[in-house]
Order: C-alpha cells, then sequence, then structure tokens
C-alpha cells in the first residue's frame, strides 16, 4: 500500500494491520484497495439500508457521507467482520453468535456444521453445554452411557482448529457449564491438560443459589437435565475454591454471573439466555448475533474537558449505521436472521477510555475515573436509547418488543443497545487505548520489517515529557524494558500518577471500573482483571465476591505469567520414563557442530545464548555470553548455561530443562518482543524454548501447535509480547487476537 488519501489518518501500525487483515487482496494475495477505499465500501453498503425505510438516493447519499466521516476520523469503528467483509461476496458482519446445543446427536452435530459456517465466515460462537446429559448417565436410544458434555466439547474444538487454518480470521468458542451440572467439576479442570481447548475460552454459568450457599458454607444441588432430579450435593465452597484456584493458575474457568444476566434479559418471552459470545460480553439467545461497533473516546476531548456535545452526535449516528448493519448483513444461517431481525440487538461500546483520562489529568484508579466512567457512560447510554427511540418512530420496535422488559412504555428500535467489547485490534487501527482498559504499556518495543526493533511510546507521555523537560531516548528504551514508568525516579510523581498501567492498578480497583461502566450498560463489560505474578488464590476468591458484590456480569482474571507456567507445569509426555540407570555418561563432543545464537533482553543487561546440535540434529549444548562480561550475573549465566549443556549431552529432555529455569524471577525484570523476561535464567530457558519449536529438535519429540507457543506469551504470526486485556489477548505488534 503505498498512499492513503488525506481524509484517513493512521498511524504506520495501523496501515500495517490494515493491510494484513482487512484489506481486499486478489489471487496472489497482493493488496488490491487502499484504507480510504474500504472505508468508503463500508460506509455505502452500510448506508444503503436507508433505501428500505423510505429515504430518497440523494438522503442515503447523505448518510453514507456521515458513515464515512465518523469512521476516516477514527471517531468510530465497527467490529472486525464489518471492516472485512461489508461490501464484499461474502457480506457477514455479525462477530457474535450463539448456537443451541440440546440433548441430541442431532442437534449436536448440527451446532458443529453451524458453527463452521460462522467461524469460516468470520464470525466467534457461543454454547452453552448445559443440557447436554452427564457422564454416565442413560442413552435411551441404545441403552448405552452417555459421554457428557466435555467430550462432545472435543469435537467442537476439533473443528474449530480445522477450519481457522484457511480463514481470514481465527474462529473463537466461548463453552459455558452451568454450576449445578453434575460434570462441573471436570468442567472446572477440563483445561488442566494444555493440549485441550485451546479454541475455547470456559465460563462456569453461576446462580445466585450458588453465590449464597458459598457465603453461608452450605450445600448446594447439582441436577441432572434429562431427568431434572438431583444426582447429588456438593459444599458449594469447595466447588468455588477449585474453580478460584484454576482460575489463578491459568485464567480459567471465568464466570458468568447467569441469573444476573437473566434478570435484565429484554425478551424473556422470546427464551431464556444460556450462553455468551466468545469473550463474554455479549449474552445471547439460540440462533441470535450481533453487530458491534465502539466510539473513540480519545477523540471525545476538548480543551482538557468531555465534548458531550461530540458524543452526542456520534453515539446518534452509530446507533444509525448499527441498526443499518442488521439488514443489510448476509447471515451464514437462516434461522440467526429471523432471531437477530426479531430483536435487532446492537452493542454500542467505547475505547480510548484510558486515553480519555490521560488528557484530562484523571488517574485511572481514582475515585474520580470511576465518577467519570458512570458519568460518560450513562451519558452513551442515554442517548444510544434516544436515537434507538428516534429510529422506532421511523422504522418500527423490534419485533419481539411485546412481551419485553419494555412492556409497552418507551417505544425502542433495538433490544438492547450497549455492550462494551475488547478491542484489541479495532485500537490498534485507532491508535488508542483498548476498551476500558489502562494502557497495557506506556512505552514498548515494536518488531518491523526484517526484524528491526522500533520504541513505540505513548503519545500523550511523550509530549508532557517533552514539555516538562524529562524526554529522553536513552529514558523510552528503558521504560519499553519495564512497560511501566513506576521505578523512575527522574520522572515526576504526579506525572507516574496519570500515567499507569495495568499491573500498576489493584486487581479491585480493576473490578471497580468494570463495575461503574457496566451500571449503564444493556450487556456486559468485556474487561481483564489483571494480576501480579505473586498475587494469591484468596486474592482472585477477592475480586470474585467483589464482583457479585457490585452487580457485574461476569469476571475474567490473569495472573501474570501463569499460563507460561501451566503449559510447562502440566503438559502430558509423550513417551513412557525410560528405566532406571545407574549412570549416565554424558556424550562427547564432536568435532564439527552447528547452531545459533539468540540475543536476549534481561533486566541485567543484554545476554547472548548459543544453542548448538550435534551432527544427528540432538540438541547438544549451550553457551552464555553477558552483553558486560564479568560480574555475579554474568558467572550465573555462564554456569547455567554449563549445566543445560551437561543435561543435553545425557540426553534429558529440552522440555525438562527450560520447565526448571523458566518463570525464576529477580528483582530486575523486563519485557522483550516475545514477552516478559523475569530474570537470566528464565531469558535462557526461552531461548531454548524458541531454538526448540523454530526446528522441532530435541532428544525426544517436543512439538508444540501456534496455539500453545501463543500461550507462551509469545504473538503465533509475529513472535511479538502478547497482551491479555479485554477479556482476550492481542498482540499490539500486528494485531493478532485470540478471540474472533
Amino acid at each position: 500500500m503505498k498512499s492513503v488519501s488525506s481524509t484517513v489518518h493512521l498511524s504506520p501500525n495501523a496501515l500495517k494491520v490494515l493491510e494484513k487483515r482487512y484489506l481486499k487482496k486478489n489471487e496472489e494475495g497482493i493488496v488490491v484497495e487502499k484504507a480510504e477505499n474500504l472505508f468508503r465500501r463500508i460506509a455505502k453498503t452500510i448506508a444503503s439500508a436507508d433505501l428500505k425505510y423510505g429515504k430518497s438516493e440523494t438522503e442515503t447519499a447523505v448518510t453514507e457521507e456521515e458513515f464515512y466521516a465518523m469512521i476516516t476520523s477514527l471517531d468510530f469503528l465497527p467490529n472486525s467482520p464489518t471492516l472485512m467483509n461489508a461490501g464484499r461476496r461474502l457480506g457477514q458482519l455479525s462477530a457474535c453468535f450463539v448456537l443451541p446445543v440440546e440433548d441430541s446427536m442431532e442437534s449436536i452435530f448440527d451446532a458443529v456444521k453451524n458453527t463452521a459456517i460462522i467461524h469460516k465466515s468470520g464470525g466467534g460462537t457461543g454454547f452453552s453445554f448445559s443440557n447436554l446429559r452427564p457422564g454416565g448417565d442413560i442413552v435411551g436410544s441404545t441403552k448405552g452411557i452417555s459421554s457428557g458434555p466435555i467430550s462432545f466439547m472435543t469435537v467442537f474444538d476439533t473443528a474449530t482448529e480445522a477450519v481457522k487454518q484457511g480463514g481470514t480470521r481465527r474462529g473463537a468458542n466461548m463453552g459455558i457449564l452451568r454450576i449445578d451440572h453434575p460434570d462441573i467439576l471436570n468442567f472446572i479442570t477440563a483445561k488442566d491438560n494444555n493440549s485441550k481447548f485451546n479454541n475455547f475460552n470456559l465460563s462456569i454459568a453461576v446462580t445466585d443459589d450458588f453465590m449464597h450457599a458459598v457465603k453461608n458454607d452450605k450445600e448446594y444441588d447439582l441436577v441432572n437435565p434429562r431427568t431434572k432430579k438431583i444426582a447429588r450435593s456438593l459444599r458449594a465452597k469447595e466447588v468455588f475454591d477449585l474453580i478460584v484456584n484454576h482460575a489463578w493458575k491459568n485464567g480459567e474457568p471465568g464466570i458468568v454471573f447467569i441469573d444476573r444476566i437473566n434478570k435484565y434479559n429484554p425478551t424473556p418471552n422470546a427464551g431464556a439466555i444460556e450462553s455468551t459470545n466468545p469473550c463474554g460480553e455479549q449474552p445471547l439467545l439460540p440462533y441470535e448475533s450481533c453487530n458491534l461497533g465502539s466510539i473513540n473516546l480519545a477523540q471525545m476531548v476538548t480543551d482538557n474537558s468531555v465534548d458531550y456535545q461530540k458524543l452526542k452526535r456520534t453515539v446518534r449516528k452509530a446507533v444509525h449505521f448499527l441498526d443499518n448493519v442488521i439488514d443489510v448483513n448476509k447471515y451464514p444461517i437462516q434461522k440467526i436472521d429471523e432471531i437477530t431481525k426479531s430483536n435487532r440487538k446492537i452493542g454500542l461500546g467505547v475505547m480510548g477510555w484510558a486515553d480519555m483520562l490521560i488528557q484530562m489529568g484523571i488517574p485511572y484508579n481514582s475515585d474520580q475515573a470511576v465518577q467519570l466512567a458512570e458519568e460518560v457512560m450513562g451519558f452513551i447510554q442515554k442517548e444510544g436509547k434516544n436515537a434507538s427511540t428516534a429510529l422506532a418512530e421511523e422504522r418500527g420496535v423490534f419485533p419481539n418488543y411485546t412481551g419485553s422488559i419494555y412492556d409497552g412504555k418507551i417505544k425502542i428500535r433495538n433490544a438492547t443497545v450497549t455492550t462494551i467489547a475488547p478491542t484489541g485490534t479495532l485500537s490498534i487501527l485507532a491508535s488508542c487505548s483498548s476498551g476500558v482498559e489502562p494502557l497495557f504499556a506506556v512505552s514498548y518495543v515494536r518488531t518491523v520489517m526484517e526484524g528491526t526493533k522500533l520504541i513505540e511510546v505513548n503519545p500523550y507521555f511523550e509530549k508532557v515529557a517533552k514539555e516538562r523537560g524529562f524526554w529522553s531516548r536513552d529514558l523510552m528504551e528503558r521504560i519499553a524494558d519495564k512497560g511501566s514508568i513506576h521505578d523512575f525516579a527522574e520522572i515526576p510523581e504526579d506525572i507516574k500518577e496519570i500515567f499507569v498501567t495495568a499491573h500498576d492498578i489493584s486487581p479491585m480497583e480493576h473490578i471497580t471500573m468494570q463495575a461503574a461502566f457496566q451500571k449503564h450498560v444493556d450487556n456486559a463489560v468485556s474487561k481483564t482483571v489483571n494480576f501480579s505474578h505473586d498475587a494469591s488464590p484468596r486474592d482472585v476468591e477477592d475480586v470474585y465476591m467483589l464482583a457479585y458484590n457490585l452487580d457485574c456480569k461476569g469476571v475474567t482474571v490473569y495472573r501474570d505469567g501463569s499460563r507460561e507456567e501451566q503449559v510447562l507445569s502440566t503438559g502430558k509426555t509423550k513417551q513412557e520414563a525410560e528405566p532406571a540407570q545407574t549412570k549416565i555418561v554424558p556424550r562427547k563432543r564432536p568435532e564439527t557442530i552447528k547452531g545459533e545464537t539468540r540475543y536476549m533482553k534481561t533486566g541485567c543487561g543484554t545476554i547472548y545464548v548459543t544453542v548448538n546440535e550435534d551432527e544427528n540434529g540432538q540438541l547438544f549444548e549451550l553457551f552464555t555470553s553477558m552483553g558486560k562480561a564479568g560480574g555475579c550475573a554474568s558467572s550465573q549465566a555462564e554456569a547455567i548455561g554449563r549445566l543445560v549443556s551437561l543435561a543435553l549431552r545425557s540426553n534429558i529432555e529440552p522440555e525438562a530443562i527450560f520447565s526448571q529455569l523458566k518463570g525464576i524471577t529477580c528483582h530486575n525484570q523486563t519485557w522483550s518482543s516475545g514477552g516478559k523476561i523475569t530474570s537470566c535464567s528464565d531469558a535462557i530457558a526461552k531461548a531454548l524454548e524458541q531454538y526448540l519449536h523454530k526446528g522441532e529438535k530435541g532428544n525426544g519429540n517436543g512439538k508444540k501447535h501456534n496455539s500453545e507457543v501463543m500461550l507462551l506469551g509469545a504473538c503465533p504470526e509475529c513472535g511479538g509480547a502478547v497482551e491479555h486485556e479485554g477479556g482476550c489477548a492481542v498482540c499490539h505488534n500486528c494485531g493478532f487476537t485470540k478471540c474472533a
């Protein structure tokens, strides 16, 4: 892509992501579309829905220009499928779908088929497996024994893996099981083996009865969904502790408060809500879809104050845009077309919240920020409802309006109007912070063509650093090593208070902010509650209880480094252990040997790690060299290298070696393009691991899939650092996201 018109102002990284993921390509994979052409086809396609409601060609052209101006200015962006597919042959514009899974083989495999169709079109899917009879139950037609919901989830996972290989956008799933299902304990522990369910986010549908039983240390009943009879009872606190401990270990399962979700179900007569989309922010009925979009709050600040007039105009146009999407959308399944148009749910959310706070000089973790969150989202909710009401006067209410919670009191076009969705890739395009998250870093390293490293600095921080006289290239590079500015003495304290990152904020403050937005959101809020590596399970428990008490609809947590540990600590060995030997003699070094050297950043300085293999292709030895020779760090790195070499020459599997070294922490930690480096030994372990994945070398079988590499903290597409935010995992370097 050579040039972009003056009407579209995108950063170099946004242009790179746009070219990689959104712009049209020919059969040879060459980009044949410019950014302004993409935005024009989107605006033209979505505006065309006005013709259906009696607007003239001239009036529709005016709407097109409004939509074009709104998205080219980056005031608002729709969800990724709309960016990808509007005005193109596929024409599927929705991000979120929920499919029913009933207790029959026909229903299960119909859902698998429909999942494949949706994933191929660029959507993500959610399922409740709560209607399936438990493992060990009787199958009436054959008198056999049911394998239970977890075994059938494997079928969905495998189908997703197959479909995503040829798709433009990863398929993602949400799997939900009710807390009172007899197989709940197996569901909680389903991801103990990391080779399973890598295409699923797992959440437990937690009921009010269960939460009351936890608080009062009572038992609760597990109910067979087939017979509706009590299967057995469990002590609620023990089950809750199991959930907490697994979330502490690797962030899953999450929890959704299903009774609270149904309390606010806008169409109860149309059915109960059992599941959500993959990131949990969009509860949907079976066969329902939703179209999402986000307002860029960074663009809604004038003279250090919220520009409510501009925000009002943007909300009005965004609601109009999203309602039009429902009509021009080409739904992948006819039933989805019918149910979606019966309720006409839209999900207008926000991004750039942290940027808004920074421009106004308000710390993210302050009472003032929480109050502003309620004010801004309350304003968006009010104006969104007003816009939907105006559309209802012109176009009619949604068909399932009768029997809804609105109950004839107000006329409204859309059953729901607001949702806070993750905006990982959208926020890269808009060059703003993601969703309602704090900054993920003040400065970070971005990899560009041919491995060149660039230092990306938050533009607001760069501006204030230059104005206040403490900017320097060296400082920006040192901040990029850490992400946070918390420990830099040369930075004024008032600046540190404003430019806080996810790990500068306590988990309780994360939840308080989520709850502030949830007060004025129809659907739910997708947000990650970040924990430091040394957080305890009790800390996770406290967050869960606070989220429930503050009326959140769900919780997603991530403890720093936990998934990296989990992959190494729970992976099953691929072969039986060798019989014990009385003596192990290391292999002798051959005359010639080959290998490669990796450059690794550590908090103690640069370390060069050389990994060599013998003539048979087996890993043989490892050497280290510190950028600054001498000293304790250099001698310890050399000692580690010698011991690793001895282990490799003694035929010990590399995975067993780096699992012992990886995750060891010291006081001086840093960040690299592949993730967090916690110590010199951690850097050596990751260098060995990267060499192993690159060539699939080893003394046995150590192959890992891309989805597992992603869990290790590195993006499977570009190797950049993966951040856990907005209930998802996102690479800010190339726009890769785990979630659809």
